[in-house]
C-alpha cells in the first residue's frame, strides 16, 4: 500500500506539471469552444481539438513515459518505506510482549496489596491441601530433602530418600557414612558428587556445632554447607512453624507475572512480596502459588483457559486460553495424575490426590 501511495505522489509531481504545462498553452481555445461543461476534462479535450489522431499518440506515449519514469524514480524510495514499515511494526511489537512483566502504571500501593491478597485468597481455596511436597518426618530428614531438591524434581528426592535415610538415620549417621556409597544412593538426583558433599558437610556440622539437631533459627541454619535462605525457609517454616517465604523458581515467575513485583534478585523479591502481606501468611503464601506453578501456571504453556484466578492475572491470554485445550495442560491431581510425594497428607488424599510411585516402579 505505501508504493502505492509514493508512486502517486510520483505521478502527480512530474506527469501533471508537464501537462499543466501544455494545457497552459492551450487554455484560450478550450475556454472560447467550450463555455463550460469542458472545463473539468480539459486536459483530454485541448489535445483532441488541436491533434490529429496520430498526434493524440504521442502525448498519451509520453505522458505514459511520464508516467513510469516517475515510477521508477520512486522504487527506491518505496521500498525504503516498506521497510521503514516493518521495521517500526517489529519495535512496536517488542513492547507489547513486555507489557505484561511491568507493574501496572495506574495500580496504586493499595490496589496492589488488595489484589495481591485476593490472588492468595483464591488459591487457597483452589488448593485447600497444600503442603511441602518433600516426603519428612523430622526437621533433619526435611534439611537434606530441600537440599537435594536443588536441580531436579521433589518427586525424584522422594524417590531417593528413604534408601538413603534407612541408612543413615541421623545426622552423626550421614557424617560418617562412606562418601562412595553415598554417592551411589544419591546418583538419580543428579550432580550426586556435590550434593553427597553438602549432606555429609551439614551433617557433620550438625553434630559437631548442634548437638545432633537442626537448629531454628535462620542465622544458623544458613551457615550450613549447601543452605540458603530458599532452604532456611522451608525448614523454618514446615519443621519449626516460623514464618518465611521460599523463593524458587515457580515462585519468581509468577509473582512476575502477576506484576506483584519486577524484581529478579531472590532476596529483593522475598522483601516485596513480604512487605504485601500479613508475616503470618507467608509459608502458606509460598506453597499456594508454588502448587499453581506446577500445575496450571507453567513456564513455557500456562493453562490460562483453565485458571481459577484469570480474571485477576495481568498475564491472563500468554497461554492457551480454550478452556478444553488449557484442561488437558493440568498436572498433578488437577490432571488426574499422582503427585510427587510417597506419603503425601491425608488432606491431599481426600481431595482426590494419588501418591506418587516409588523408584523404579512402572
Amino acid at each position: 500500500m505505501v508504493v502505492r501511495r509514493d508512486s502517486a505522489v510520483g505521478e502527480q509531481g512530474s506527469g501533471g506539471s508537464r501537462k499543466t504545462g501544455k494545457t497552459a498553452k492551450k487554455a484560450t481555445p478550450t475556454k472560447k469552444a467550450v463555455p463550460g461543461k469542458k472545463a473539468a476534462s480539459a486536459r483530454k479535450a485541448t489535445p483532441a481539438e488541436k491533434a490529429t489522431p496520430a498526434k493524440k499518440a504521442t502525448p498519451a506515449k509520453k505522458a505514459t513515459s511520464v508516467k513510469r519514469t516517475a515510477a521508477a524514480k520512486k522504487v527506491a524510495p518505496a521500498k525504503k518505506v516498506v521497510a521503514t514499515g516493518e521495521a517500526v511494526a517489529v519495535k512496536k511489537a517488542a513492547p507489547v510482549k513486555k507489557v505484561a512483566v511491568k507493574p501496572p502504571t495506574d495500580e496504586s500501593r493499595t490496589a496492589l496489596v488488595r489484589r495481591a491478597r485476593r490472588i492468595n485468597r483464591e488459591l487457597a481455596e483452589v488448593y485447600p491441601y497444600a503442603h511441602p511436597e518433600l516426603d519428612f518426618d523430622n526437621p533433619f530428614q526435611l534439611l537434606v530433602a530441600t537440599v537435594l531438591s536443588a536441580q531436579t524434581t521433589d518427586l525424584r528426592v522422594n524417590q531417593t530418600t528413604p534408601a538413603l535415610f534407612a541408612k543413615y538415620p541421623t545426622p552423626e549417621d550421614l557424617a560418617a557414612a562412606n562418601p562412595e556409597e553415598v554417592e551411589e544412593i544419591l546418583r538419580p538426583c543428579g550432580f550426586f558428587r556435590m550434593k553427597t558433599k553438602s549432606v555429609m558437610g551439614l551433617s557433620k556440622a550438625l553434630a559437631e556445632e548442634f548437638g545432633g539437631e537442626v537448629p531454628g533459627r535462620l542465622e544458623d541454619l544458613v551457615k550450613l554447607p549447601g543452605v540458603g535462605r530458599k532452604t532456611a525457609f522451608v525448614v523454618l517454616g514446615n519443621a519449626f512453624g516460623r514464618p518465611g517465604i521460599t523463593v524458587d523458581t515457580h515462585f519468581q515467575r509468577l509473582v512476575r507475572r502477576w506484576q506483584w513485583t519486577a524484581e529478579s534478585d531472590p532476596d529483593k523479591i522475598e522483601a516485596a512480596v513480604g512487605a504485601l502481606f500479613p508475616k503470618t501468611e507467608w509459608t502458606d503464601l509460598s506453597h499456594h502459588v508454588i502448587w499453581h506453578g506446577r500445575r496450571i501456571c507453567h513456564a513455557r504453556k500456562p493453562a490460562c483457559g483453565a485458571c481459577p484466578i484469570a480474571p485477576l492475572c495481568p498475564a491472563y491470554g500468554e497461554g492457551e486460553t480454550d478452556p478444553e485445550k488449557a484442561r488437558k495442560l493440568l498436572k498433578y491431581e488437577k490432571g488426574g495424575f499422582p503427585g510427587q510425594r510417597l506419603k503425601p497428607p491425608q488432606a491431599y488424599l481426600d481431595a482426590g490426590g494419588r501418591p506418587a510411585p516409588p523408584l523404579g516402579a512402572a
